[in-house]
């Protein structure tokens, strides 16, 4: 029988049930089929300088599709700024850009998957990306995704308890009024050293657990505890390592964020291909 193309409407809507399905049966295996006992490499700060040339590279090849791919994350980054500026929640403003570290790694895995099929030899594009909706995990990698959203979540209001015992719980009347606030008088630099350890401990649970979760999900069918624990045995064996990896992931988040979140139009794609290669030299399957 001779095929013919249906109009855009009947095409979309086969494809979106082919994804439910597909959703459907990952979650009736969210525990992974996989049974692996990955092997922890010791690492060095000198893995840090070459998985991020690796990702640097990725990124040179592959720079027109994953700055298409990332570029969402800049507008969404300057809307919550000017949502916030505008409804009297200027002092949630930081936190909501520093808690951008802490969902980075389930935002960047479609950059996991392009690095994934260049390093086979596949022909990569954006739409490669679109492939995590068909890995068998996808349903574990979501799980995860859900459980950094929830520590963003209590980040944000964490934050805010500590900008209201410090600071609050009067809105500050202006940006000049509450940058004033902050620097000038010693609640504002109680809320900072008190909000800067909180984020610190909130950053270092999400990268004890994720640092290498996600691209193993994404890389073989095994289960968010397997993944979870992996990463944690990667950071136990390699403390030193993978707390300087969190430390230049939160400096160049910081850095690319600064002009207007403009910059992270490339320091996402070179991250997100790091990671990668980092999950590559961590473990040994």
């Amino acid at each position: 029988m001779a095929k013919t193309i249906g109009n855009p409407l009947s095409w979309t809507a086969h494809r979106l049930a082919d994804a439910s399905g597909h959703i459907a049966h990952s979650v009736g295996r969210i525990g992974g089929d996989e049974r692996i006992e990955p092997r922890i490499r010791a690492m060095t700060l000198q893995d840090i300088r070459q998985v991020l040339r690796a990702g640097l590279d990725d990124f040179g090849a592959l720079r027109t599709d994953v700055m298409f791919i990332v570029l969402m994350y800049p507008i969404i980054g300057v809307l919550l700024v000017f949502f916030a500026s505008n409804a009297n929640l200027m002092h949630l403003v930081f936190p909501m850009i520093a808690g951008f570290a802490l969902i980075g790694p389930f935002t960047a895995v479609g950059l996991y998957e392009v690095s994934r099929r260049r390093e086979r030899g596949e022909q990569v594009s954006w739409l490669a990306a679109l492939g995590v909706v068909r890995s068998p995990n996808f349903a574990a990698i979501v799980v995860l995704g859900l459980y950094l959203a929830a520590i963003f979540v209590v980040w944000i209001v964490v934050a805010h308890l500590v900008w209201a015992a410090t600071l609050g719980p009067v809105a500050p009347d202006g940006v000049s009024a509450f940058l004033e606030a902050v620097f000038t008088t010693s609640a504002g630099w109680a809320m900072i050293v008190i909000g800067t350890f909180v984020g610190f401990c909130f950053a270092l649970a999400v990268l004890v657990t994720s640092v290498i979760s996600f691209p193993l999900l994404l890389d073989h069918n095994v289960g968010v505890p397997t993944a979870v624990v992996t990463s944690y045995r990667v950071f136990r064996r390699n403390p030193r390592v993978i707390l300087a990896w969190g430390l230049t992931v939160a400096v160049l988040l910081l850095l690319g964020s600064i002009p207007a979140f403009v910059g992270l139009i490339i320091v996402l794609p070179v991250l997100g291909h790091a990671t990668w290669h980092l999950y590559r030299r961590a473990i040994e399957v």
